[in-house]
């Protein structure tokens, strides 16, 4: 069988338990060798100044992923020129490992805006998509599959993980009331976050 390998995106901004569970239940489910994370350089559908410098991004990722060596951070957008998209990233990943399969882990949430990005048609050619359920999201149907991606419906596999209600906004707003965040992150993202004053003039 063919080596599978997942693929987590996101602005981590920051990382939070939430997407350290997706990224294991995921590797359980589709027996991957690894899940890599690749936290985003120049984000397409945010404020670029709302989010935070890429390297503390980075860093507090790095935090999270120590000690499971089936998680592995990848810097590639970061280290891109221009903006990050998803397509890029597979096509470089695809070069990369081409013996190897490869799964793109996304939400609910962002499997509906997946017709607006960049090219999600050659997306779909270079991987396939791992749907995790997101509090307050529908999952997709085949039909509604069938209706935005004729004849591509078996490419999305969705998992059985539980929808998960965090969220990254939800973090900042509590580090910047000066509440806290532990339970919803690593301690060792909460010190990072805490020792670089992260957040506290957000939201």
């Amino acid at each position: 069988m063919t080596s599978r390998i997942g693929v987590l995106g996101g602005t981590f901004d920051p990382v939070h338990y939430a997407h350290l569970a997706i990224a294991e239940h995921a590797r359980e489910e589709l027996a991957l060798e690894r899940v890599v994370f690749v936290p985003a350089g120049r984000t397409v559908h945010k404020d670029v100044n709302a989010v935070s410098q890429a390297d503390h991004r980075a860093g507090m990722l790095a935090l999270a992923l120590a000690g499971n060596p089936s998680f592995e951070l990848d810097r590639l957008e970061i280290e891109r020129d221009g903006p990050s998209y998803t397509v890029d990233t597979l096509t470089e990943l695809r070069a990369r490992l081409p013996d190897r399969e490869l799964f793109f882990i996304l939400s609910a949430q962002a499997l509906r805006e997946l017709p607006a990005w960049r090219e999600p048609l050659r997306i779909l050619e270079m991987a396939r998509l791992a749907v995790v359920p997101r509090l307050g999201y529908q999952l997709p149907d085949r039909p509604w599959l069938e209706a935005q991606f004729p004849g591509r419906a078996d490419r999305f596999r969705v998992l059985s993980a539980r929808a998960l209600g965090h969220s990254a906004s939800d973090i900042r707003a509590r580090v910047a009331a000066g509440k806290s965040i532990r339970y919803l992150v690593p301690d060792t993202v909460d010190t990072y976050i805490r020792q670089h004053g992260l957040y506290k003039s957000r939201d």
